[in-house]
């Protein structure tokens, strides 16, 4: 069993003409859109007051931190 369609899509005056303002406006669109990130000011944002960068010795602290779990894994595998 089969679906017969009508190929027969003619579009009157006016839908053609609101097609063409809208395809002209969406190409004006994109050609005007501005895609650079936004910037943020460091010493007016509230989200970043009361905040300090982090210091040359982050990697210490990491390293305590793995330190840390792994002996609490340690101690864990000994006990059973």
């Amino acid at each position: 069993m089969a679906i017969i369609f009508n190929d027969e899509k003619q579009r009157s005056e006016l839908q053609q003409r609101i097609a063409a303002e809208l395809r002209e406006k969406q190409a004006s669109k994109s050609l005007n859109t501005d895609l650079r990130a936004p910037e943020y000011d460091n010493e007016t944002s509230a989200y970043l007051k009361n905040t300090k960068s982090t210091t040359s010795l982050a990697w210490v602290w990491a390293l305590i931190g793995v330190g840390a779990i792994g002996t609490i894994v340690a101690v864990i595998i000994a006990i059973n």
